[in-house]
């Protein structure tokens, strides 16, 4: 699948493992899923620019590369928070934006409720997270409100995907590079992804 990367690596692998288990507890769901974001986000960094800067060192000057733009977080609300403390711990200096979209249970689609950014999504590269890509309905909407606020350069970030899912946003947006601890089977008739892992915001804060 074009612009879809599944990041297959063996720590990645375990740990996922451990939040799909039903039986795994809400602090260890959290550690886990900060730790597989931080693997996550140090496999998907590789392909951020770069560019030269001279500095000095406490023995000469040299030319040294940093990073070539800002970058910011922003997470769908709830479920989305889960994922920004591992990928902020390798990356401390990215701004963190959020968009809140809650699921309608009978139409499935997203609402929105809540949308705040910093003045770097324009010319930064915005790494949107949310752990679940089902329908692809809160991950169109939350790209939708990001390039109507001047985004340019945007990557998704999420544990599982489905895809039905992965379609819908390549066919909306095929611009936007899908990173993805796993592609997992299909949905249910209640849009849920299957295996999956449940609810992730249930999980995450315990309100299951």
């Amino acid at each position: 699948m074009a612009n879809v990367t599944i990041l297959s690596h063996p720590l990645i692998k375990h740990k996922l493992s451990i939040i799909r288990d039903k039986s795994t507890s809400t602090k260890q769901f959290k550690e886990c899923l900060d730790e597989i974001a931080g693997l996550m986000a140090y496999e998907i960094s590789r392909d951020l620019e770069t560019k030269e800067v001279e500095i000095e060192t406490p023995i000469c000057k040299c030319t040294a590369e940093v990073l070539a733009k800002e970058i910011v977080i922003v997470p769908i609300l709830r479920a989305g928070l889960g994922m920004v403390d591992g990928i902020r711990n390798l990356i401390p200096t990215a701004k963190v934006g959020h968009i809140g979209l809650y699921r309608d249970e009978e139409t499935l689609e997203p609402q929105t409720y809540y949308a705040k950014f910093p003045k770097e999504i324009t010319e930064g590269t915005v790494i949107l997270v949310d752990p679940m890509l089902a329908t692809g309905g809160s991950l169109v909407a939350g790209i939708d409100i990001l390039k109507g606020k001047g985004a340019k350069d945007i990557i998704y970030v999420g544990l599982v995907g489905a895809p039905e899912g992965i379609a819908r946003v390549q066919a909306t947006h095929p611009d936007v590079h899908i990173f993805l601890a796993a592609l997992d089977e299909k949905l249910n008739e209640n849009g849920y992804i299957v295996p999956g892992l449940g609810d992730c915001g249930d999980r995450i804060f315990g309100t299951k």
